[in-house]
């Protein structure tokens, strides 16, 4: 129900999604029988396509033709499945979006080699961009993207870290992508350097917001709807901001310290989730995102008048009151 409403926000953008959804097919093709199931296995899969969106809408304050735009939403996108490839294989992760990960369906290995091939196929696509700071934007939003892999691992199972080490953390795993998405969206269509700017900051605050709401679902949201076991995030060691907010409260402290060590049982599980959810830590996350979503409005009002702006304003709000 979510993701349909998610849809119906961007209804008119639909022939062009799926213009890049046939260019990320043809893109992750391979004459290797592994690396093209592994890939096909992870793009049907789905997903909201929220990035690609943003580099449509970011797009339509300048000179707008999907066949330019196409060869820069669809290099973020491969990064961003990437990623997840990658990710998986860290935390060891079994399902997403309710089917068997790509690491679960073959092996790790594969999953590795995937993962950098999709990666390598996103770098290729972009040689269909002429425009240098398009490239300086990819690369160094991918260096980050691996920075951020490696201090999410670095952080692993360290209950005590600071808030300093989270926004750092979801910053380079997931706002700089989005962020990236408005700009490479702007430079694609020539859009003026001002507002490229505020589509830029626009993309950070919505994607800061967007990603403590993922943290939050994972605790507040059912095993169900998540496609795995909810409270995952911590059952993998990775400490998150409703996390970092309940480990001051003494009786949730322990069950989320047996999470983190493997020891936790099932019953244990549904006893921490049961007390996540009463907490105070669930709301204190919610206002935090928040103040990034209200950020991100105002950046939406210093953009020029264009129907855009409602659109990008919809989706920042469903994205920061997102129930799944």
């Amino acid at each position: 129900m979510e993701k349909m409403k998610l849809k119906m926000l961007y209804a008119d953008l639909k022939s062009d999604i799926d213009v890049i959804e046939k260019e990320l097919e043809i893109a992750v093709g391979s004459s290797s029988h592994f690396l093209n199931e592994a890939s096909l296995h992870l793009l049907k899969a789905g997903g909201k396509r929220i990035r690609p969106v943003f580099v449509l809408l970011a797009a339509k304050f300048g000179q707008y033709d999907i066949q330019n735009i196409k060869h820069v939403a669809v290099p973020l996108e491969l990064i961003h499945m990437g990623s997840l490839v990658h990710d998986d294989v860290i935390d060891n992760s079994e399902m997403r979006r309710g089917r068997p990960t790509v690491k679960a369906q073959f092996n790790n290995r594969i999953a590795m080699y995937d993962g950098d091939f999709i990666f390598a196929k996103a770098l290729e696509h972009m040689t269909y961009v002429q425009d240098v700071e398009a490239h300086h934007v990819l690369s160094k939003t991918m260096v980050e993207i691996c920075i951020g892999e490696i201090i999410q691992i670095e952080d692993k199972r360290a209950l005590d870290q600071n808030l300093r080490d989270y926004f750092r953390r979801i910053k380079r795993k997931t706002a700089i992508l989005i962020s990236s998405s408005c700009r490479l969206g702007a430079i694609a269509a020539g859009v003026d350097q001002r507002t490229a700017w505020h589509l830029e900051r626009f993309g950070y605050y919505v994607g800061m917001s967007f990603q403590i709401i993922d943290d939050i679902l994972d605790f507040t949201s059912t095993d169900q709807k998540l496609g795995k076991p909810a409270g995952s995030d911590l059952l993998q060691g990775n400490v998150t901001l409703p996390a970092l907010y309940a480990k001051e409260e003494p009786q949730i402290r322990p069950l989320m310290q047996k999470a983190i060590d493997g020891s936790m049982t099932e019953v244990e599980r549904k006893e921490m989730l049961r007390m996540m959810r009463k907490s105070e830590a669930i709301r204190r996350a919610q206002h935090v995102s928040d103040l990034y979503l209200n950020k991100a409005l105002k950046e939406i009002e210093a953009l020029p008048d264009h129907k855009a702006k409602k659109s990008l304003k919809d989706i920042a709000l469903y994205m920061g009151k997102r129930k799944f």
